[in-house]
């Protein structure tokens, strides 16, 4: 009866085992979701400020007097603003995907260090079991 005990408990603690490692997976898995979104969101920014960058150089190309105003298109005064609003548009959206990802590293660490407890245990459990039948036949041959 204990026997079946014990390994009923090694069974439970394998199954768990088994979750842990599906959830941590599951985990990682919308981690590296989640970084190819940010980079997808960098992309389209950096393809923003590039269009942003292209018009205000085409506009002080093509105009004498902000040529004679201004030392480069990046002085003309409209062009940081507009600068400001793309950083301003996916500023929220980056920090999103920050925070989410803090959160998974968290949920991770705990569930990792719960799969180590796990481990611990079990293998406590088999060396004792281990060292109890050793005995136990030492016994039956004394």
């Amino acid at each position: 009866m204990a026997i079946a005990n014990l390994h009923e408990t090694l069974l439970c603690y394998t199954l768990r085992k088994s979750q842990l490692n599906l959830e941590i997976s599951e985990l990682q898995t919308q981690k590296s979701l989640a970084l190819l979104s940010q980079a997808d969101t960098r992309a389209i920014k950096a393809q923003d400020e590039h269009e942003i960058r292209e018009f205000y150089k085409a506009l002080y190309e093509g105009d004498s007097d902000y040529q004679g105003k201004y030392k480069d298109y990046t002085q003309i005064p409209d062009f940081e603003a507009e600068m400001d609003k793309i950083a301003a548009k996916y500023q929220e959206e980056l920090e999103q995907i920050n925070a989410m990802e803090t959160q998974w590293d968290n949920e991770i660490t705990t569930k990792s260090a719960e799969l180590e407890e796990i481990n611990a245990y079990m293998e406590s459990m088999k060396s004792m079991l281990s060292s109890n039948i050793q005995e136990d036949f030492k016994f039956g041959l004394n």
